[in-house]
C-alpha cells in the first residue's frame, strides 16, 4: 500500500515503485474513484502504462499524465462515449499471467468497478489474497 497522495501523482508513483527493494517484478495498480484504473510498471528507461479509460484524462491528473507519457493526445469531448477507451500497453502484465487478450476483456468489463477489475488482475497474477487484505485496510 502506497501513500494516498500518489493517486494523483504519476511521477511520484513511479519514483516510489522504483525505490522498492524487490527481487521480482514491481508494478503498481491504482483505482481512481469509481471511474478507471491505471497499471504502472517501471522498466529501464521508462514505464509500462495502461489506463483503463483514456477519457478520464479530461478530469484526472494521473490519467492525463499517463497519456502524456504515452504520447497520446487527450480525447476530445466529441470523442467520448460510454465504452471504455483503454490506452497504453494491454500486455503490460503478460509475463505475470495476464495476457493482452485477457486484459482487454477485463478493461472492457464495464459492469465492474475499477477495484473489482484490479482484483481480477491480482487473481490472475497470483496475489488476490494480499490484494483483498490491502483493500480491507483502505
Amino acid at each position: 500500500m502506497l501513500d494516498d497522495e500518489l493517486v494523483d501523482d504519476l511521477d511520484g508513483l513511479l519514483t516510489a515503485l522504483r525505490r522498492l527493494g524487490a527481487t521480482g517484478a514491481v508494478f503498481g495498480m491504482v483505482a481512481v474513484d469509481d471511474e478507471f484504473f491505471v497499471v504502472v510498471r517501471p522498466v529501464p528507461g521508462g514505464a509500462g502504462l495502461l489506463v483503463s479509460d483514456a477519457t478520464a484524462a479530461l478530469d484526472y491528473d494521473i490519467a492525463a499524465d499517463a497519456l502524456d507519457l504515452l504520447d497520446v493526445p487527450l480525447p476530445e469531448d466529441d470523442e467520448i462515449d460510454d465504452e471504455p477507451w483503454p490506452e497504453g500497453d494491454l500486455a503490460v502484465l503478460a509475463d505475470l499471467g495476464v495476457p493482452e487478450q485477457e486484459m482487454t476483456l477485463i478493461v472492457g468489463e464495464d459492469d465492474l468497478y475499477p477495484d473489482e477489475q484490479l482484483r481480477l488482475i491480482a487473481q490472475r497474477c497470483g496475489f488476490a489474497d494480499q490484494f483483498d487484505a490491502l483493500l480491507e485496510k483502505a
